[in-house]
């Protein structure tokens, strides 16, 4: 019997599912880098990940994945703290939990690692050809 849970080593995330664009917005950080020191303490959320999932625990890193229409923007590594797998009303599982950031990569890192880390057509700095 084969098993219907995903493990992923990557939180990749919509605004919807809880990406806090607020705080980590690419045009801010490009001029002004955010740091670590102004979000390390924060617990963030997220909810209504497709599909049950099991991510990897602190103290073990994930990477940390801002999905922008379909288009992944690496932001760094968190650490997990909590998660729950439920059904919805439709009988669908989801995933949701909560996570620190322990990591931010530097403007420069980051468009570097989207580049060679998202799947293929997909990074957030892709140029699209027509």
């Amino acid at each position: 019997m084969g098993s219907m849970i995903e493990i992923n080593d990557t939180l990749q995330l919509t605004t919807a599912q809880g990406f806090p664009a607020d705080v980590l917005d690419l045009a801010r950080h490009q001029k002004h880098p955010i740091t670590i020191d102004q979000v390390k303490d924060r617990i963030f959320s997220f909810q209504n990940k497709p599909n049950a999932r099991m991510f990897q625990l602190d103290p073990v890193r994930v990477y940390y994945v801002h999905n922008i229409d379909g288009r992944w923007l690496f932001w760094g590594h968190v650490f997990i703290q909590s998660l729950s797998i439920t059904k919805d009303a439709k009988g669908n599982w989801i995933t949701g939990g909560t996570y620190k950031i322990v990591e931010l990569y530097s403007p420069q890192y980051q468009e570097t690692f989207s580049k060679h880390e998202s799947p293929p057509g997909a990074g957030y700095f892709d140029v699209v050809k027509v």
